[in-house]
């Protein structure tokens, strides 16, 4: 089968090292230079959703992905749960739906300070998302949020216009919801579908592998006469090695599952690279999230 050219959004997590599972922001500050090499060697622009608290702490790293052409979006406050819980993880629990207007307000308001001007993008931590939070978006101005799970919902396959009663169904918000990668022609075998996201693939095997399930959703989507958008979600530490072990802070330790720190630095870097030209050679159009959410208000408008 012939695929179609898909259009590709690299979204990165702008967040404290290892899932936000320390308090450290060593890869952001290390491992975002390393990123915005292989993007300007391979011309290519991302996203970038910057967490409020980074952004306080690190203006000049926002001011940095800025200046080098990408755009900065925003990525809660604290990387806190903003939307509903989709499956439990030990210590995490989801702000009220009536806090996620101010949270994400205050969230913003720091992006705009070390940015120079408002953040018109979005991604939810974890990808957990809600009604509430894409109703709050909407009415601070964002045009495109990143969170929709595809692997976890398994029904929006292409980038839609959400309803204000229900963020998974189509309606008629000016937001632009995007869904994150899956691949759908998996026969889940997770009771959350997790296993049809492909992170962190791309360096605990290789950008090959990854490859292998961008074909089979964009021989899923060609027969079905969609159109084919990846939206993948990386995070600058996962481009600086991570210790190993016991990471020990305030008053305890965290020990991270393997996968999640594997191959994480040198080898990521380069599938990255390798990555971004396998995706050229399937004949890819790299944007941005606002870029994303622009064409398709202007096709809107056409129509």
């Amino acid at each position: 089968m012939t695929h179609q050219s898909p259009v590709v959004i690299f979204g990165f997590d702008m967040e404290t090292d290892i899932g936000s599972w320390t308090p450290f922001y060593e890869g952001l500050v290390h491992g975002t230079p390393r990123i915005l090499d292989v993007l300007d060697a391979q011309g290519v622009r991302g996203t970038f959703f910057f967490v409020g608290d980074a952004a306080r702490q690190h203006p000049s790293v926002v001011q940095m992905v800025d200046h080098a052409g990408h755009e900065v979006g925003c990525h809660t406050l604290y990387h806190e749960t903003i939307g509903e819980e989709l499956f439990p993880i030990p210590g995490l629990r989801p702000v009220l739906p009536e806090e996620c207007f101010h949270r994400i307000e205050v969230a913003t308001a720091a992006v705009r300070e070390a940015l120079g001007y408002t953040p018109v993008s979005f991604r939810a931590p974890r990808l957990w998302g809600s009604t509430a939070m894409v109703n709050a978006l909407e009415d601070l101005g964002y045009i495109a949020d990143a969170t929709y799970p595809l692997y976890y919902y398994a029904q929006r396959l292409t980038p839609y216009h959400p309803c204000r009663a229900d963020w998974t169904q189509e309606g008629d918000m000016r937001i632009l919801e995007i869904p994150n990668f899956a691949d759908m022609t998996l026969e889940s075998s997770d009771p959350f579908g997790r296993d049809r996201d492909q992170w962190p693939i791309f360096r605990t095997e290789s950008a090959e592998a990854l490859m292998r399930h961008v074909d089979n959703m964009l021989g899923y989507l060609t027969q079905r006469q969609l159109p084919a958008v990846i939206c993948l979600y990386l995070h600058p530490w996962e481009f600086l090695a991570m210790p190993e072990g016991l990471i020990h802070f305030g008053e305890g330790s965290v020990l991270p599952d393997p996968f999640i720190i594997k191959n994480c630095g040198d080898y990521a870097v380069a599938q990255l690279d390798a990555l971004i030209t396998l995706l050229k050679q399937r004949g890819a159009r790299f944007l941005t999230c606002a870029a994303l959410a622009e064409e398709y208000a202007a096709a809107g408008q056409a129509v």
